[in-house]
């Protein structure tokens, strides 16, 4: 019988069977080796528009910082994670895999992963054309490149900016490959039943892989009384707090990441709170034992002020 966290290899599953991979899923497992590494993986989830490619970003350059090596995956067929990193939207993984007709072993590693702002490796995974395929397909096939050319062995510590919320099994695929998940949210309503499906999702992940919730960050609020709230009722843990600041904003226009800005009002107290950020992701975080409510009772437990 497999343990929790045993991954079960794609040799054994009959693919006319639905496998155990949390309640109710019949995704395809790994193999064994295929996420194996030394590095730190963390998977960024969160409502779509929260900021989580500003957040990844900027944790990844926060990381950097620190004088880890850092690749920043961008799982979202839009490919727009990493171009404050690079200034620029690079090819993607499964545009550059259909320029060599899918012969995986033509590529090289400088097709597909661009260097960025102090020395973040910066990859796009892209995605099939807008109902053709699974974007899990494709953040598989990224891994196993980056894999194949050693380049997670070579590195320190992995992000992967995940599209939007969990909605199906293909963007839920990085959490088989990460050690921790985190949550980007705002103050609000929608981004907090939204974290709470997510969390959801982790949770069954982590009966049949290593991923974990490793905390929330909150994101454009002024305040965290209602993520804080929520956080407290379920088992989370508030791990950093980037309030609604203009700079936030321009950074995004300017292509560039909030380490790279000239002087602006509280600009350094968000560098310094990314860098904190990442000594404590780099320090290790416990495992929460979170409990998400079912949505009927979230309904019931926000928004009365």
């Amino acid at each position: 019988m497999n343990s929790p966290n045993q991954h079960i290899p794609v040799s054994n599953i009959d693919p006319g069977k639905n496998v155990g991979d949390g309640e109710g899923s019949v995704q395809v497992h790994l193999e064994d080796d295929l996420m194996q590494t030394t590095a730190k993986v963390f998977a960024v989830y969160g409502k779509g528009g929260i900021g989580k490619s500003t957040t990844s970003s900027n944790l990844s350059v926060a990381f950097s910082k620190l004088g880890k090596r850092v690749i920043q995956i961008g799982c979202d067929p839009k490919h727009d994670s990493t171009f404050t990193l690079t200034k620029a939207l690079m090819p993607t993984v499964i545009d550059v895999l259909e320029s060599v007709e899918f012969h995986a072993e033509e590529l090289r590693p400088e097709d597909y992963v661009h260097e960025g702002y102090n020395g973040v490796m910066c990859v796009e995974a892209g995605g099939p054309p807008a109902g053709t395929g699974c974007g899990g397909y494709v953040v598989g096939q990224t891994v196993k490149l980056l894999k194949q050319h050693h380049l997670l062995d070579d590195s320190d510590v992995v992000i992967f900016d995940v599209l939007g919320d969990v909605v199906c099994g293909g963007f839920a695929s990085p959490l088989q490959h990460a050690e921790r998940a985190l949550v980007v949210t705002a103050n609000d309503f929608d981004s907090i039943f939204a974290m709470n499906r997510i969390a959801a999702a982790i949770k069954a992940k982590s009966k049949n892989y290593a991923v974990r919730l490793g905390g929330v960050i909150a994101n454009r609020s002024a305040d965290t009384d209602e993520i804080d709230r929520f956080n407290e009722a379920v088992g989370l843990k508030r791990l950093a707090h980037f309030p609604d600041l203009d700079v936030i904003r321009r950074s995004r226009l300017k292509k560039s990441t909030l380490f790279e800005l000239d002087e602006a009002p509280g600009l350094s107290e968000v560098c310094d709170e990314y860098l904190q950020l990442a000594e404590q992701l780099w320090a290790g975080t416990d495992p929460l034992p979170c409990e998400p409510m079912k949505d009927r009772d979230l309904f019931d437990f926000l928004g009365f002020d």
